[in-house]
């Protein structure tokens, strides 16, 4: 019987990695790009799949490139010292209702004291999502550099005007 069984597994193994393949990272369909490049243009039906696919999931302790646009809901107007230096956040509205946290790491920006964003603001953001839990999740790395791990540079546009 264990043999009978053993052609089947085998199959089943060797046709598995098509399958994943021709699946993005939550189980869609790619029709667009591979799910780990940055979007070339705001695209915030991704970004809303993406976090959709990662509350389904939980945290996967994966980053993804977000290329975001939309209007400033709030700012923190102060910014905040972490131990990775001074930020400022605000919130983006990405449409369905949804806001997402930005982060600026102002060491690593090229921008005006903060804040140099306001309410009601356009904005267009490139940078990583991060999600550890539904109330800790933002977009960050919006500055110009880049690591060894994370290999996009991003930057925020506001009313036209580009930092980084």
């Amino acid at each position: 019987m264990t043999f009978r069984l053993l052609p089947a597994v085998a199959a089943a193994l060797l046709c598995a990695p098509f399958a994943a393949s021709a699946q993005g990272l939550f189980g869609q369909a790619l029709t667009r790009q591979a799910p780990h490049d940055m979007p070339a243009t705001c695209d915030n039906a991704r970004f809303l799949a993406d976090q959709q696919g990662l509350e389904q999931s939980g945290p996967t302790r994966i980053d993804l490139p977000e290329h975001l646009c939309g209007q400033v809901l709030a700012i923190s107007p102060k910014a905040r010292r972490t131990r990775s230096g001074w930020h400022g956040y605000f919130y983006v509205s990405v449409g369905q209702g949804v806001s997402i946290r930005i982060v600026s790491d102002l060491d690593e920006m090229n921008a005006p004291q903060w804040p140099w964003v306001n309410k009601g603001d356009q904005v267009e953001v490139q940078g990583r999502y991060y999600y550890d839990s539904l109330r800790r999740q933002g977009v960050d790395w919006t500055h110009h550099g880049t690591s060894r791990k994370w290999r996009w540079p991003g930057y925020v546009v506001v009313n036209g005007t580009r930092y980084q």
